[in-house]
């Protein structure tokens, strides 16, 4: 068995680009999601390590002194750290010439063989699921052999094995939880809507939705929902109380958790026996019966990926949902006290000054509990990238998902909505979202009945302003 790390690798200060992560930018509010697809590739390699540098505030010193005694070295990449990624291999690569170095994530798995030319320091990536492949090769299967990665040879050609296929028994997967007692401190992970210290995990991958910007079912995942037993989900939440007391919510970060509704209501009820608090990603079509099934039992908070107000856009990105139906759910949320924090995104094709004073008006009337405004991101891989390319809405280098700290850009242009224009909106929507009295009032009263959250929120509220600075200097 090979010894091996795990390793996201340091890069902007305050960038989230772990494989949990779906938008690799620095936050408004510092926010760090856990290594799960790095952790459980780990979970199945004896004897290995992984090191989340970011949120352990951890250099290259103490990665650089590991290496030396390692045989194997997978780093997790994505589209705005590949660069800087690339950097750090080439540095393991100077302090141990024989290491072996693999890159995964959806970056590498929709450009292999670009990522292998300008990454002279990778051996091989891996294509879509990656875990036993993984597992292969740590166990020492010639690189020839394993399904699933683009590697180079002793002569220095690129070479394509075949697919691998994707992984159906979800239930046969170890449990990620191992490896976050094994290497990681719980507390570094935070969440501003997410109770801390707050624990990760998938019950499942793939999204049916075929929404056109969203990264992970077009790349790594697919959209198929595999899934995990109720049972085999309640065991690992057994293990994780027992290992981590300390933990106030379980978030569940399936693409969307919702997509089996008597699943959902099954892991719900044995979550309810053991008096777990939790919460999970959904979409804005969730019933009242099963919403007040899931409350019932534990739920606390959804994850709702909203997107727009205007119905065309939602149409163009083919996101299946309706504005009227999302407006039912939500207020369904608020009758049953159900918490929600709303994704938005501005510069979606079909976007015009109208459309955005549209959503940030659609985003006041149904009031979630907390809202993140993110800019339209064409990773390379999603049908976004190819329409933007073809359509000619992209900057000169598209590879500018981010700027030089790590705060996201906005990429996409229109003949009649420029990339400024697109920019500023987002500091128009958090500021007339959340400055309401009504909103102002919500905040306050939370924080004097919380002495906790009222930490919590003057934090954010730092971290939020000095945010803002930040875009204004760029």
């Amino acid at each position: 068995m090979m010894r091996t790390l795990f390793l996201q690798p340091p890069s902007f200060d305050g960038f989230d680009g772990g494989a949990g992560s779906r938008y690799q930018a620095k936050r408004e509010i510092r926010s760090f999601w856990y290594p799960t697809w790095l952790a459980q590739p780990a979970a199945l390699v004896p004897g290995s390590r992984l090191i989340d540098a970011p949120p352990a505030k951890m250099g290259m010193g103490p990665i650089l002194e590991d290496v030396k005694n390692r045989d194997l070295v997978i780093m997790h990449t994505s589209t705005p750290s590949f660069g800087s990624d690339v950097r750090v291999a080439k540095m393991l690569k100077e302090v141990n010439p024989k290491l072996i170095i693999g890159m995964v994530g959806a970056k590498v798995a929709v450009q292999p063989n670009e990522s292998l030319e300008k990454g002279d320091p990778i051996d091989f990536v891996a294509r879509n699921e990656f875990d036993y492949t993984i597992k292969e090769i740590a166990e020492g299967k010639p690189l020839a052999e394993v399904d699933g990665i683009t590697w180079r040879n002793e002569n220095g050609e690129i070479i394509a094995n075949k697919d691998r296929a994707m992984i159906e028994d979800m239930d046969g997967l170890p449990f990620v939880t191992e490896v976050y007692k094994r290497d990681l401190k719980i507390e570094d992970y935070f969440i501003g809507y997410l109770k801390h210290p707050y624990i990760s995990i998938y019950t499942g991958r793939g999204c049916k939705s075929r929404c056109t910007f969203c990264l992970w079912p077009q790349t790594v995942g697919g959209h198929h929902y595999r899934t995990r037993s109720p049972e085999n989900v309640a065991a690992e939440i057994r293990l994780a109380k027992q290992y981590f007391p300390q933990v106030k919510e379980f978030f569940f970060d399936d693409d969307t958790f919702t997509d089996d509704l008597p699943r959902a209501e099954a892991i719900a009820r044995e979550l309810g026996k053991m008096g777990i608090t939790w919460s999970c990603n959904a979409k804005a079509n969730v019933p009242y019966s099963t919403l007040k099934v899931l409350k019932e039992n534990g739920l606390r908070l959804l994850l709702v990926g909203y997107e727009s107000g205007n119905q065309q856009i939602l149409h163009n990105i083919k996101k299946g949902m309706r504005i009227e139906v999302a407006r039912e759910f939500t207020k369904n949320c608020h009758d049953l006290g159900i918490k929600i924090h709303g994704t938005f995104i501005l510069g979606l094709p079909g976007e015009t000054k109208e459309t955005i004073r549209e959503t940030i008006n659609f985003a006041k009337e149904i009031n979630p509990h907390t809202l993140q405004v993110s800019l339209a991101a064409p990773y390379p891989g999603t049908f976004l990238h190819k329409q933007a390319t073809e359509n000619g809405w992209l900057n000169e280098n598209e590879a500018e998902l981010i700027d030089e700290n790590g705060v996201q850009i906005a990429p996409l242009h229109y003949p009649h909505l420029s990339h400024e224009e697109i920019f500023k909106s987002v500091e128009v929507f958090y500021k007339e979202f959340y400055f309401r009295p009504s909103k102002i009032f919500s905040i306050l009263n939370e924080m004097i009945r919380d002495p906790q959250m009222m930490k919590r929120r003057l934090r954010e509220g730092m971290e939020f302003f000095q945010f803002l600075r930040q875009r204004h200097a760029s």
